[in-house]
């Protein structure tokens, strides 16, 4: 089974992931981290130089290879949703799908000094994060197993939240405990 973390840039899923991961014993994966590697540089640098169209093709490669079911919890890109193909290989059996909600006006709190998201520069950053919010959480919503508002949550609290919903989906998820498919 994997456990995939969907939602807007600022979320928490990379941070949360990572967490969540280590107590239970698997391992963790950040898309937009091995996107990263992949192409050699920051993803700012390569959507000024390729484009975003061009970007999302590499995304829909890393996110097919990566949500295959496996002890893994993965944090994906803001965007990875957009496509159709990402949304299947997401939301496949064997993947619990956990879409982290947070308003616009919170996610422009927390990223308000972020300079490596490139959707958010430049203009008005909290138009755009709703302009995003619109588009994309129906998106989160159609893959997601359930999902959890994130608001002011602090990290271990929001890690807490995370035990507890893959819990009440039959899922023996508490730190140190047995773990799914054990």
């Amino acid at each position: 089974m994997t456990i995939v973390l969907v939602g807007m840039p600022g979320c928490g899923k990379s941070t949360a992931g990572r967490q969540l991961a280590r107590q239970m014993g698997w391992s963790f994966a950040d898309s937009d981290a091995e996107i990263e590697r992949q192409i050699g540089c920051s993803i700012r640098s390569f959507f000024d130089r390729q484009g975003e169209e061009r970007f999302r093709e590499i995304e829909q490669e890393v996110v097919e290879r990566l949500a295959r079911p496996s002890q893994l919890v993965l944090a994906t890109g803001g965007g990875a949703v957009l496509r159709p193909a990402n949304r299947r290989a997401l939301a496949q059996p064997g993947n619990h799908v956990v879409y982290l909600r947070a308003t616009p006006e919170d996610l422009a709190r927390r990223l308000r000094h972020d300079t490596h998201r490139p959707l958010l520069q430049g203009g008005d950053p909290l138009r755009r994060l709703r302009d995003l919010f619109r588009q994309r959480d129906p998106l989160y919503r159609e893959v997601a197993s359930f999902v959890l508002d994130t608001g002011r949550t602090s990290v271990p609290t929001l890690v807490n939240l995370l035990h507890m919903q893959l819990e009440m989906a039959g899922l023996n998820a508490k730190p140190g405990g047995p773990q799914p498919g054990a």
